[in-house]
């Protein structure tokens, strides 16, 4: 295997074991591709990374205001949580401030993302309900913007019901594509989600980040970035409540506190939102930055170490804040004595747009 190809390699004593291809996109504010792995236009199912946008078309709905969701509700409209006492705590919460009750909800129960939880949930005989659904704040969030609108709640995961009409114009902005352009399947939570070039996915991020570095500048924001700096800030003031307690999301976010936000899809999708900085403009970004991942065999662990990879080659971060990502960037082969089995190593180079030739990393060639 060449360096040059696009992916992730496990060995087991010096023996390639498998291979994980990769494909990244990174863009700037603007929408500019300044760098790639693999095909970045790949039609990629977002799944949960889609979930800010999501809750960007149930904010600018008229009317949802009125219900006083805070900071911690909008993360958990934008989760993938570990349904751990808080989160269903928040969601119940939430129900109560837009006077529905959990039957209204067309999530399932599931076992926890969570290990420490599912094991608590064993000993419990706990059977998870619809509040315990990872996704219960995006379903949330759903039933108000459809009560809101005075679509009634009744069918509001439907792919034709309004609310869900208002998500996909609003996602299929948000990407610079017309409505058409974007595909939709059902998720494993019952709500549609989007598909579309893996490169509009970062060009949401970016404009996540870039909206919050707006919001610095005080009045002359836009309704929408306003609302779209509420979302980013909502995330990174409250990453607990986007992930949980062990979980990449919760601890990137609190890691780099504030200076970005990240978000996983199911089946190995990333994105993430850097704010702007000395880094991003080094990398040639005009502004903030969006990064976006998908590991074509959906595996997890290989998609957190590329992430922390990505970020550590582009210089996102200090070392000091990437180290506390080690565990996700380097994780332990062992088998059950513990003895160490083999590793995870990153052969690929991201092409970029402009030649880098003072870093080995980054190759010279066109993405």
């Amino acid at each position: 295997m060449t360096p040059s190809e696009d992916f992730v390699v496990t060995d087991r004593g010096g023996i390639v074991e498998n291979s994980h291809r990769v494909h990244a996109a990174v863009v700037d504010a603007k929408g500019r591709l300044l760098y790639a792995l693999g095909k970045p236009t790949r039609m990629t199912l977002a799944r949960s990374a889609a979930k800010p946008a999501q809750a960007l078309a149930i904010l600018e709905t008229e009317g949802v205001a009125g219900y006083g969701f805070d900071d911690a509700d909008i993360a958990l409209m934008c989760a993938s949580h570990s349904s751990e006492d808080r989160h269903i705590a928040r969601t119940r919460a939430m129900l109560s401030k837009i006077k529905a009750e959990e039957a209204d909800l067309r999530c399932g129960g599931h076992p926890s993302l969570s290990e420490l939880v599912n094991r608590s949930w064993i000993k419990q005989d706990f059977v998870p309900t619809a509040v315990c659904s990872n996704c219960s704040g995006k379903h949330v969030g759903m039933l108000a913007g459809a009560r809101a609108i005075g679509a009634g709640m009744e069918g509001y995961h439907l792919p034709d019901h309004p609310m869900q009409g208002r998500v996909k114009h609003t996602v299929a902005e948000l990407c610079d594509l017309d409505v058409g352009e974007v595909e939709w399947g059902i998720d494993g939570c019952n709500l549609p989600t989007p598909a579309f070039p893996l490169d509009r996915l970062a060009r949401i991020y970016a404009k996540l980040a870039s909206a919050a570095d707006g919001s610095d500048a005080g009045e002359g924001q836009s309704t929408r970035g306003a609302a779209l700096a509420h979302i980013f800030q909502a995330m990174a003031r409250h990453p607990d409540m986007v992930a949980g307690e062990g979980r990449y999301c919760t601890v990137l976010m609190r890691a780099f506190d504030g200076t970005l936000v990240g978000k996983l899809g199911a089946d190995a999708s990333y994105a993430i939102g850097v704010r702007a900085s000395g880094a991003t403009k080094q990398l040639g970004a005009d502004g903030a930055l969006g990064i976006s991942v998908k590991i074509e065999d959906g595996n997890l662990e290989i998609l957190y170490a590329v992430v922390t990879e990505l970020l550590e080659r582009l210089g996102i971060g200090s070392p000091e804040i990437r180290r506390q990502l080690a565990p996700f960037h380097h994780p332990q082969r062992v088998n059950t004595m513990g003895v160490t089995t083999g590793g995870v190593s990153f052969p690929f180079k991201l092409r970029g747009s402009k030649p880098d030739g003072d870093d080995p990393r980054l190759a010279a060639v066109a993405p």
